[in-house]
């Protein structure tokens, strides 16, 4: 298992957040439907454009088995950073190998080193999974 921060300058980065955001939107949980064809496209250039963004993949045996994409907000409380854990993916069949874990670790060290007050989840609300925990 291979947990990197991803370089979407690189076509293998790229493709693999664009293959595993598509994955995930095919399934019930993200609506059921193929991402469109603009949003495949080009959402890795766009998160690319953006160093607001944060994208996180991790790797088995080269391939590609999760996703995170955090992106910094700010606290006006704390008048400091916080970085918001936006989408999170392991799909089905890859799912309790502790990649999620993982992935978060990377994330908890990117918001260290921007200095965040705080890291924030998203989740769906019927996503009664990522509740419980």
């Amino acid at each position: 298992m291979e947990v990197v921060e991803a370089n979407l300058a690189l076509p293998e980065h790229a493709k693999a957040v664009v293959q595993l955001l598509d994955d995930y939107a095919r399934d019930p949980m993200g609506g059921g439907e193929a991402l469109p064809t603009f949003v495949k496209k080009n959402i890795a250039s766009e998160l690319r454009k953006r160093d607001a963004a944060h994208v996180i993949l991790a790797f088995v045996d080269g391939k590609p088995v999760g996703l995170v994409v955090c992106l910094e907000g700010f606290s006006t409380f704390a008048c400091r950073p916080l970085l918001n854990v936006h989408d999170l993916i392991v799909p089905a069949g890859h799912r309790g190998r502790g990649l999620c874990k993982r992935m978060l670790q990377v994330a908890e060290t990117i918001a260290l080193r921007l200095g965040c007050c705080k890291m924030t989840l998203e989740e769906l609300e019927g996503n009664v999974l990522a509740q419980a925990a």
